[in-house]
């Protein structure tokens, strides 16, 4: 059995970094990139890909990003999905085109498009990290997150020259349109 590994989050300007890992115990159908996913698609299987599944998912902060960068994030939270899911498996595989420098793991270009596990691990990630913003927006009314999802966009590069940065947003992001150099 295989452990999918991806991310969703790892550029936006504001709200967490989300990690899943996933490994299938069902087949499901119509799995894919969540990226070529509509929402209404990925909400459709988002309870499946749990329900038949052994998961893990792993939330980090825009202030621990800032902190404690976003390489050394998303190794963290690797290591943990792994240590996690363990039990089940000794086989992961992460999308993209490094493994961080961890020995067990594999990584491949394009696995979350590829390898269905991935697919399944990119689709929990990325629904998990949208529910959130979506969940704090209206504690954060001047930022319109349950628009863009933190995403740089210009409305919401907009926001933020208007009225700062929150406590949901990342600092260490710089951005050309405030002047700010990177």
């Amino acid at each position: 059995m295989l452990c999918g590994i991806d991310e969703a989050g790892r550029g936006p300007l504001a709200g967490p970094l989300v990690v899943a890992g996933v490994i299938l115990k069902k087949e499901i159908q119509e799995l894919n990139d969540s990226k070529v996913l509509s929402e209404k698609k990925r909400e459709i299987l988002f309870e499946p890909i749990k329900e038949h599944s052994y998961y893990h998912i792993v939330f980090i902060s825009a202030k621990t990003i800032d902190e404690e960068g976003l390489s050394l994030c998303l190794k963290n939270a690797i290591l943990e999905i792994m240590l996690e899911l363990k039990p089940y498996t000794k086989e992961f595989l992460m999308d993209g085109n490094t493994s961080f420098g961890i020995d067990a793991l594999d990584h491949l270009i394009k696995a979350d498009a590829l390898i269905k596990e991935v697919s399944a691990a990119s689709i929990l990630a990325k629904v998990s990290r949208d529910r959130y913003m979506c969940k704090i927006a209206p504690y954060y009314k001047n930022y319109d997150f349950e628009k863009h999802k933190g995403y740089g966009t210009k409305a919401h590069v907009e926001k933020i020259k208007e009225f700062g940065r929150s406590d949901e947003h990342r600092f260490t992001f710089k951005l050309k349109a405030l002047g700010e150099n990177k």
